[in-house]
């Protein structure tokens, strides 16, 4: 069980990233997947149920032992916390009202945060758009874990913990690699938060509120759908960056196991993507897959080759703008 990982170091390429140069080869084969770069309008619609479902759980649980909080936090609040968070992922993507409309989906995040307890929209929205122009560049990528992670959590009992505390490294890694200044929408997702918050303690007291924030922590940290932070892009094969996952969970997670999809086309909603990898089934269908997230999170902590380092870094070229 403490047995150290052999990587002592990120794997460093010196290629840009595959995604680009697939995009345009599959295009060219295949112009008719234009068709499916448009907004989910039943993204919204989702949405607002999700939304209304757990503002009838905090009612529901005011009362209850904690024993029944702390259960229901767990098996009901951490599934729809951790899909809240992938549908913000998809509004990101202006997938919600379309890029003409983008501050309808900024203001329609910071709606969609409100259940999660923690502002989180909009800061969401600057990071990942580089994740996604610069994938794993150094300093830019904040999806790449420190060196503190990669040195620090190296034998399977720290990798546990690791994945435990997968939300506070989440939160706190911008603030050590790629630092940016404040912005107004920001300042307005904390206020409405805050202000969120406090009406659900005014109104059902802090069971409610332990629920909500206790239902987000423990949703992004030790829980099956938490093996999609893991299976997109740590190296669980050498030369291979992005990794898909085929499995049922994508039905709760707006299809964000198609990941290679997702990176290939970031402008097609997730709804769509099994769309894309059915056309293109020629580019996707020998790529290397999952089919089980809580296998990858087995597989993280056992595999003594395989630690927060298992990612490919690349120093970037030319000019680099940011959100």
């Amino acid at each position: 069980m403490g047995n150290t990982v052999a990587r002592e170091d990120f794997e460093w390429v010196y290629t840009d990233q595959p995604h680009a140069d697939r995009r345009k080869e599959i295009l060219a084969k295949h112009p008719e997947i234009k068709a499916l770069m448009k907004p989910d309008y039943n993204l919204i619609w989702v949405v607002v149920l999700m939304v209304l479902a757990q503002l009838t759980a905090f009612y529901l649980v005011k009362d209850l032992d904690w024993k029944w909080v702390i259960f229901w936090a767990y098996v009901f609040g951490s599934c729809i916390s951790h899909s809240m968070t992938l549908a913000i992922h998809e509004i990101s993507h202006n997938s919600a009202f379309g890029n003409s409309k983008a501050m309808w989906n900024r203001w329609f995040g910071i709606f969609a945060n409100l259940p999660l307890g923690l502002p989180y929209s909009i800061s969401f929205k600057r990071y990942h758009m580089d994740h996604h122009r610069y994938l794993g560049g150094d300093g830019i990528d904040v999806d790449i874990p420190t060196n503190f992670e990669g040195w620090f959590f190296c034998t399977r009992f720290r990798k546990f913990i690791w994945i435990v505390l997968q939300p506070f490294f989440y939160a706190i890694r911008p603030l050590c690699i790629n630092p940016k200044p404040i912005t107004r929408l920001e300042i307005i997702n904390l206020l409405a938060q805050l202000s969120f918050d406090a009406v659900v303690y005014y109104l059902w007291g802090v069971k409610s509120t332990f629920y909500m924030l206790a239902g987000s922590v423990l949703g992004l940290g030790l829980h099956p759908i938490s093996g999609h932070f893991i299976a997109e892009h740590y190296m669980f094969l050498k030369g291979h960056e992005t990794y898909s996952y085929y499995g049922p969970l994508n039905m709760l997670t707006f299809n964000v196991g198609y990941h290679n999809e997702h990176h290939d086309f970031p402008n097609i909603p997730g709804k769509s993507l099994p769309l894309v990898k059915k056309i293109a089934a020629e580019y996707y269908d020998n790529l290397p897959q999952y089919n089980s997230w809580i296998k990858v999170l087995y597989d993280f902590v056992m595999d003594d080759t395989i630690s927060p380092y298992s990612r490919m870094k690349r120093h970037l070229k030319g000019e680099v703008k940011q959100d």
